[in-house]
């Protein structure tokens, strides 16, 4: 089975942007409700991914109600580590390919704001690369990278109205604003970049256990 990992800051930790009470109500009932289905539904079906990534992959155009369950779970944890209460400060070799790609990390966020306030409905922003190439992309729903070939995600921000409506209403465009000027953690977005260029392991989702 799989389980619901911890947050690595406490839950008030990313105020005012996100309140501690979004907080409990995403990560303690949303995320932990995706990680119940997901179990039960491998349970009745006697399946046994090791891994959740294995888990989405083999969903895939498969088993909507498995990959929307799993995949919604992983974007979920790798959201929450996107994230910090603390300054991480922008450098090194993904500062350079900001710079390169985007012109500078003003442009980047313009770029990001405007993929995530471009998108219909729910979904997902995020910064990728494929290799050492950036690109700001969005996805619909429970729409994973984990299953795109090649493609690391470096960042993703949650575009589902639960993630920001008790603090910020309709305004997502705000609320993409202030999360990359407050909430980024570019010391994990530069981990995954480097992941992406060989340098490293990129995130994998906890393994899962024995129930």
């Amino acid at each position: 089975m799989f389980v619901l990992p911890d947050l690595t800051y406490a839950y008030d930790a990313l105020e005012p942007v996100i309140s501690s009470k979004t907080m409990h109500h995403h990560h303690d009932k949303h995320h932990a409700k995706y990680i119940e289905v997901l179990n039960q539904l491998l349970k009745d079906s006697g399946a046994a991914p090791a891994t959740m990534e294995a888990a989405i992959r083999d969903a895939a155009g498969k088993n909507a109600k498995v990959f929307n369950n799993a995949a919604q779970a992983w974007n979920h944890a790798f959201f929450w580590l996107c994230m910090s209460g603390e300054s991480k400060p922008l450098g090194g070799d993904l500062a350079a390919a900001i710079e390169r790609t985007f012109g500078g990390v003003e442009a980047l966020k313009t770029a990001f704001v405007n993929e995530g306030i471009g998108h219909f409905g729910s979904g997902w922003v995020w910064l990728a690369a494929e290799g050492d190439t950036l690109k700001v992309v969005s996805t619909h729903d429970a729409g994973c990278l984990v299953t795109e070939a090649g493609v690391t995600p470096i960042l993703v921000c949650d575009l589902w109205e639960h993630a920001y409506y008790l603090d910020h209403q309709q305004d997502r465009k705000g609320f993409l604003e202030a999360w990359f000027d407050k909430l980024v953690d570019w010391s994990f977005a530069g981990q995954q970049y480097a992941a992406a260029r060989g340098q490293g392991a990129a995130y994998a989702y906890p393994a899962a256990v024995p129930a």
